[in-house]
């Protein structure tokens, strides 16, 4: 388990993570949001003991992560893939890591195996991919066989198979009784990995539930409204939240389908479709984090977009 306490880091006069208080819990696959400059990797950071708290404390198991004799074994993370020396094959920056942690070199073949570097395991690090050298990282993470897996962006630079492998070994190592942590800016991915969700923003928490109970307290998905003639029920829609997708589509939110055919009936407007669509995670989040976006861009009028 990690259990983050009041855990707070400044630098000056910013607050970067500002009394963020979590439990994370075996078992489950824990999805860890934000917008960029939320506080996700100095979290991390300081879970791993790479950045000391201001106040407050994360604890693995009870302890801080310097306090474990050996905590690879405890917690595997992956926070930059880049962090290789570029002329070490990658076997052999396994087998560093091992022998600092008094681990047998037949773990390193394991891992190389478990994440399909095999057959490159005596290539330099520095002649992979993106998506070759997150395999490496993640191999890293799995080498003390840890009781908990925090991961920074692992799908960063993988293929579609990639990405469907990281997500079919997330959800074993949590159906093993791991507590998983994964920070991802890919909210689909999320939606079908994560069993919980931890959203930040400006440093401070802003939800942490299950992702079902996410989902359902989203509320009703938006409407896709199609029709050659849309602009009367367009403007019998005035004070509702509409989006143009084209001259002929339109989506609706904050009115149910049945409604909307009901009121495109009372104007004559013909429809060729009326579709409900699903509340994603990527709408729940969009709402959870408008206020806390640092760096949006802006639109034509000058509004953040």
């Amino acid at each position: 388990m990690i259990s983050l306490q009041s855990l707070t880091k400044r630098y000056g006069d910013r607050t970067a993570v500002d009394r963020l208080t979590v439990d994370l819990a075996p078992g489950l696959v824990t999805g860890f949001l934000g917008p960029n400059g939320a506080g996700k990797s100095t979290t991390m950071r300081m879970i791993l003991g790479l950045d000391r708290p201001t106040s407050g404390r994360a604890l693995i198991a009870g302890k801080p992560y310097a306090a474990h004799r050996h905590p690879l074994r405890r917690i595997g993370a992956l926070l930059d893939a880049k962090a290789v020396h570029p002329r070490r094959s990658a076997r052999n920056h396994l087998l560093a890591m091992a022998a600092s942690h008094s681990l047998p070199a037949h773990r390193v073949d394991e891992v190389l195996e478990q994440v399909g570097l095999t057959d490159v395991a005596h290539r330099r690090a520095g002649t992979f991919s993106l998506g070759m050298g997150q395999r490496l990282g993640i191999a890293g993470a799995l080498l003390g066989d840890p009781e908990v897996l925090m991961l920074d962006e692992p799908v960063n630079g993988l293929d579609p198979d990639g990405v469907r492998w990281i997500r079919t070994l997330l959800r074993s190592l949590a159906d093993e009784g791991r507590t998983v942590f994964v920070s991802s800016h890919l909210m689909s991915e999320m939606e079908q990995t994560a069993d919980r969700v931890v959203v930040i923003g400006k440093g401070r928490l802003i939800e942490d539930t299950e992702m079902s109970t996410l989902l359902r307290a989203g509320g009703g998905g938006p409407v896709r409204v199609r029709g050659p003639h849309l602009g009367p029920l367009a403007q019998a829609l005035t004070g509702h939240a509409l989006h143009w997708n084209g001259p002929h589509e339109m989506t609706v939110r904050g009115m149910d389908a049945a409604l909307i055919g009901d009121l495109a009936y009372e104007h004559g407007v013909r429809l060729h479709e009326l579709h409900a669509l699903e509340t994603s995670l990527e709408d729940v989040y969009m709402q959870l984090t408008a206020e806390s976006v640092e760096y949006g861009a802006e639109d034509k009028e000058g509004a953040r977009a």
